[in-house]
């Protein structure tokens, strides 16, 4: 009989690639996930990895056993939280992703919800990028992740991810507001120091077509994944910037704020597998960041 642990691992290698990264992801030398493979093909009566160069690929069989696996995982997970919901008591560990501002903006109003109706409930929150939180939520490193999609710029279609949207955010230009009797539109701020976030960040790609698309190249002189840098910077009049109504933060900037055309929004959404959004726990949160959401956006 095949072993679900070391089914588990094939899937993760499946996933991360190397046996280095699957044993740093589970905290085991990556001698013992060799190992553990190893007695895997051999329960399995068939090659299961074959070395290519410093790599090992998944053989036709391998690929089978990890769609089953896939299968197997949500099942226990999806029976695991039907145990949970059989006890009163909502409780547990919930892992979530969140990128900068969505953390900013929703996570002290979801804790001190979830303190109050669930005190049973431990959150813990990591700020990941949200195309690589959403594989990462995928692969089960998190159980709920908060991710945003800009216009024309689709997220990953990952299989059996269930997600529930949760505000359309508007995108606009932010100057200081001593020029505001002078750029009234993008084109008006051709000419001035641009601040957005790195590359290869959908954020980016999205401003600088903007802008292209407007007729001129932006003054890229700045870049920082941190939007509130971003916003400091046009406070005190060293640039401008595309930022997105929800920022999070204690005070609202003090910007001008200079609508686009056709009013641009970011897609903020939730997204969580299938098998997990049964477990209570998980439930509790996911409508706990929900309830808080659209009050976060800036009108």
């Amino acid at each position: 009989m095949l072993d679900l642990h070391r089914l588990s691992l094939l899937r993760e290698l499946s996933i991360r690639g190397t046996i280095t990264e699957v044993a740093a992801a589970l905290n085991f030398a990556p001698s013992t996930v060799s190992a553990q493979l190893s007695r895997l093909e051999q329960e399995a009566g068939t090659t299961l990895l074959v070395s290519s160069g410093r790599k090992v690929m998944l053989t036709t069989a391998a690929l089978g056993l990890v769609e089953h696996t896939h299968a197997m995982l949500a099942i226990m997970e999806a029976a695991t939280a039907q145990l949970v919901d059989a006890d009163s008591t909502v409780a547990g560990t919930v892992r979530v992703s969140m990128f900068q501002t969505s953390a900013l903006a929703l996570l002290p109003g979801t804790l001190r919800l979830l303190a109050t109706s669930h005190p049973g409930i431990r959150l813990e929150v990591a700020q990941r990028e949200p195309e690589q939180a959403l594989h990462d939520t995928w692969a089960g490193d998190f159980d709920i992740v908060v991710a945003e999609q800009y216009p024309g710029h689709a997220v990953p279609q990952l299989p059996d991810m269930l997600t529930t949207p949760l505000v359309n955010d508007p995108l606009r230009l932010a100057i200081p507001m001593n020029l505001a009797n002078d750029i009234r539109c993008l084109t008006d701020a051709a000419d001035i120091p641009w601040i957005m976030e790195p590359a290869p960040a959908a954020s980016r790609h999205w401003a600088l077509q903007q802008c292209r698309v407007a007729g001129f190249e932006p003054d890229m002189r700045y870049s920082s994944a941190d939007l509130q840098a971003h916003v400091q910077l046009v406070e005190a009049e060293q640039a401008v910037a595309i930022l997105p109504g929800m920022l999070g933060g204690y005070r609202p900037p003090q910007v001008t704020w200079v609508p686009l055309d056709a009013a641009p929004q970011r897609h903020i959404f939730l997204a969580m597998r299938q098998a997990s959004a049964q477990h209570p726990a998980v439930a509790a949160v996911a409508s706990a960041i929900q309830r808080h959401a659209l009050a976060a956006t800036q009108s």
